[in-house]
């Protein structure tokens, strides 16, 4: 009898579960079949990214899947609506980075938007114009807002697909405006850079008229950290208005031309080491004349003989040996006296003196 009754118990589960099971199935499709019956009502378009500046708006995204009125979600079932290929026709748009679509429970569609961000603006020789995004992606010249972000000129090409030189370019420009634009004194103080035949980057700062010969794209941190050194250490010390160009290419130290035009002398090539990227000790800089003081060999001390006291004759004929070796010692002392002619170029040498570098720099 016990037995029986297990049984029966176990069976009543059973039944019991699989009715709830089928009454949620049932629940389920009926939802759906409502759904799918029910219309949508409204689009509603989310703009998401750093700043105000969208480069994108919500009509835009409006327009995209409003042109076709085969696509257009609007008043149609929402179980006929094709979300998939909504997010495909709204990612073509150059400036959506990323789109998520989804119904709530009003029947409302949403479409959240993710902008591309620039970090460069690049005009090639032809006078082409085009943004660069994190990613190196070419980003197309907007009509509503400028962004503000630094402008490189002088690209060698129009085309979308690279060669590998100007492909290494293109990430070199991608690196050095994301540095800028993380940086404030640097945004500030760099508005545009060109970039030379030879694939380098040089730029005329906003404070200060002097060309500053950058080199290459690497060691971004290095030279600017090595430049904020010499402006503090440097140009604070010896002016301003001295240099018409200043090389900070070169390993651990800045090479300056005056501003008489005359080609730079070659750069002197130093044993000390600077550690600028993370480091305690930073460069320090003494401006050096070309013309170096040549250290003369001191001369032989020879014994002095016991002094006899001359007679007038020889008094009279030592003074008359003695007149063209006094005409001469002037001589020598008017040249030693005299000022050396300066040379148009300063080359200024790594210290141990320390500098701020961090990145809230501010201007010297």
């Amino acid at each position: 009898m016990s037995k029986t009754t297990t049984i029966l118990k176990r069976l009543g589960i059973v039944t019991l579960w699989a009715a709830v099971l089928t009454g949620f199935v049932i629940l389920m499709v009926a939802a759906n079949n409502a759904r799918s019956e029910t219309v949508c009502k409204k689009v509603n378009v989310k703009l998401e990214g750093k700043d105000d500046n969208f480069f994108i708006e919500a009509k835009d995204i409006k327009s995209l899947i409003n042109k076709d009125k085969s696509i257009n979600p609007v008043g149609k079932p929402v179980g006929s609506i094709d979300v998939a290929q909504l997010e495909k026709i709204i990612s073509s748009d150059p400036w959506v980075k990323n789109a998520e679509l989804y119904f709530d429970n009003k029947q409302q569609l949403n479409i959240k938007i993710t902008q591309r961000e620039p970090v460069a603006r690049v005009f090639t020789f032809s006078g082409n114009s085009f943004y660069l995004d994190e990613s190196g992606e070419r980003i197309p010249v907007s009509t509503k807002y400028a962004a503000k972000v630094p402008v490189f000129t002088g690209f060698p090409t129009d085309a979308e697909k690279l060669q590998q030189p100007d492909s290494l370019l293109n990430v070199q420009i991608v690196q050095m405006g994301s540095y800028i634009i993380s940086h404030p004194f640097w945004m500030a103080q760099v508005a545009q850079l060109m970039i030379t035949p030879e694939r380098r980057f040089e730029f005329i700062p906003q404070l200060g008229d002097q060309v500053i010969a950058f080199g290459d794209g690497n060691d971004i941190d290095k030279k600017f950290t090595k430049l904020l050194a010499f402006y503090q250490e440097g140009l604070n010390k010896v002016g301003w208005n001295n240099y018409s160009r200043i090389n900070i290419a070169f390993e651990d130290q800045v090479v300056c031309t005056r501003k008489d035009g005359v080609p730079p002398l070659q750069p002197v090539v130093t044993t000390d080491s600077v550690k600028v990227n993370g480091a305690d000790e930073v460069p320090e800089y003494e401006d050096l004349d070309s013309t170096s003081h040549a250290t003369k060999k001191p001369e032989p001390v020879t014994a002095a003989k016991p002094a006899t006291k001359p007679t007038p004759d020889a008094k009279a004929k030592a003074a008359k040996q003695r007149e063209p070796e006094k005409e001469k010692a002037k001589t020598k002392e008017k040249a030693r006296t005299e000022k050396p002619k300066p040379q148009p170029k300063a080359v200024y040498k790594p210290g141990n003196k320390s500098v701020n570098t961090s990145k809230k720099q501010n201007t010297p």
